[in-house]
């Protein structure tokens, strides 16, 4: 059964040896992100913090709530130990029959409102995050909710979100991004203002699709409910005309007006790095705050892979690139996405069915909005395992021309936290993207095509069969 919150999800996660509640006092500057740090490069259990220093008893922070791949699947109510290809297999299945959200007239996140002068950012512990960034981050890990200003689409993204005031925060949403491409060509331009919801500890599936690299036009919230199996229950905001999941923790209601920027950064963001200036970025108007009592603030350290956001892109990218290509008919056998390579690169198996179909399908991905970010795609085979990396990496070396077989782009779009850019590409997002073809030929003569010498290849079945029921007796 879907969680219907993140309480749900927490209990569940505890019971699979996947949470840690950590009982002592922890600092909110730096220590909270430090505990989340370590355990994202650890692949540890989610740290639950029950006592921030400075805040009352009750309001606590849940790092890293799907950091790892066994806390993905749990959040989408599946094996724990499901493999990765599974899991983007499942997600596309259930990806591809969203559910619309259901309008109910009251929720949790309701037990507390606070309106205009009542508003106080600060109530919550939000963690400063890393050492040198540029202020405490209460939104690192929730739905950011906005509206197209000429249609009846609502677009549900994961922006951060750092604290100016008890009433203002920043956002960075670049002009490629959804709400960003919204905000810059439509409000802006028509000096109109956006509003905007900010839901933070929602149940696990709409903050995972909130993350995930869906097309314009498409509402997150629809997938979130087909990923679940069930509806995602909304209410109305107070101040705004949007609508949020009933059961969220804490609901920042706001307005972004045209033309006005406040400094918004530094930050360590998903690439492991901190990249991008402190810079004049909007500011949201916070005008209500609704909580539930006892608020759990979500949050992540986003940096070094594996973190939360890696192992989203690492699902849904790989989805919905895989559901593209399979849509445009090309046989393609599997795509991954490494959580180390935090989206930058992508592995795709293809059955061969015409020359250079190694650009072919780079040039698929690259068009797309969720793979438009992707600088390197490296296509192989189908006799090779893409999510196996010692298999990519040995068909790289071996199968791709050191000259012909390397495709490189200038000039092409890309985002502003990529950190092999210089500052001038980063400024104007522009950079490069190239494919790595691992494919034989297709002009080659079959005869002169080398043969794999592997367990597989070289071996009758037989002797397969054979070989692997001697290695069982001897206890392997």
């Amino acid at each position: 059964m879907p969680f219907k919150d993140v309480r749900e999800f927490i209990t569940k996660l505890e019971a699979e040896g996947q949470l840690r509640r950590i009982a002592e006092e922890v600092d909110w500057n730096l220590e909270v992100g430090a505990m989340v740090r370590w355990a994202n490069e650890g692949g540890l259990p989610a740290p639950f913090f029950q006592q921030i220093k400075g805040y009352p008893e009750g309001y606590s922070i849940l790092g890293s709530p799907v950091g790892t791949r066994q806390r993905m699947a749990i959040a989408m109510d599946i094996d724990k130990d499901v493999s990765q290809r599974e899991m983007i297999e499942e997600y596309l299945r259930r990806r591809q029959q969203p559910i619309k959200p259901i309008l109910v007239n009251d929720g949790p996140c309701k037990e507390n409102i606070h309106v205009g002068d009542e508003v106080d950012l600060f109530k919550f512990p939000s963690p400063m995050v890393h050492e040198g960034d540029g202020g405490r981050y209460i939104g690192t890990f929730h739905a950011t909710i906005s509206r197209d200003l000429d249609s009846e689409w609502v677009n549900w993204s994961m922006y951060r979100h750092m604290l100016h005031t008890k009433n203002t925060l920043g956002i960075l949403a670049e002009p490629y991004t959804h709400l960003g491409m919204v905000r810059s060509q439509k409000y802006e331009p028509n000096n109109k203002i956006m509003e905007v919801a900010i839901a933070i500890g929602t149940e696990p599936v709409t903050s995972i699709c909130a993350a995930a690299p869906v097309p314009h036009g498409v509402s997150e919230v629809d997938i979130a409910g087909g990923i679940r199996g069930e509806a995602v229950e909304v209410v109305k905001c107070e101040t705004v005309d949007l609508v949020v999941p009933a059961t969220s923790e804490i609901v920042i209601e706001g307005e972004i007006r045209p033309n006005e920027r406040m400094d918004e950064g530094t930050f360590g963001e998903y690439t492991g790095y901190v990249v991008g200036m402190r810079e004049p970025r909007p500011v949201i108007h916070v005008k209500a705050i609704t909580h539930r009592n006892n608020p759990i603030l979500t949050m992540t350290n986003p940096g070094m892979p594996v973190y939360d956001g890696c192992v989203i892109i690492s699902v849904t990218l790989a989805a919905e690139v895989l559901g593209e290509l399979r849509a445009r008919g090309l046989p393609v056998t599997g795509v991954s996405s490494f959580p180390e390579t935090s989206g930058m690169l992508m592995v795709v198996a293809v059955k061969v069915p015409f020359a250079n179909v190694a650009g072919e399908i780079a040039h698929i991905i690259w068009a797309t909005r969720h793979g438009r970010s992707t600088p390197y795609v490296i296509v192989v085979e189908d006799d090779v395992d893409p999510f196996n990396l010692a298999e990519v990496l040995h068909a790289l070396v071996t199968k791709c021309h050191p000259y012909r077989g390397i495709v490189r782009l200038e000039h092409t779009v890309a985002g502003g936290l990529v950190p092999f850019l210089n500052e001038y590409e980063r400024k104007h997002l522009v950079g490069a993207k190239v494919y790595f073809d691992c494919t034989w030929p297709v002009d080659w003569d079959p005869s002169v095509v080398p043969t794999k010498s592997s367990f597989e290849k070289m071996y009758p079945s037989g002797v397969q069969q054979a070989a692997l029921d001697k290695w069982s007796r001897h206890g392997y």
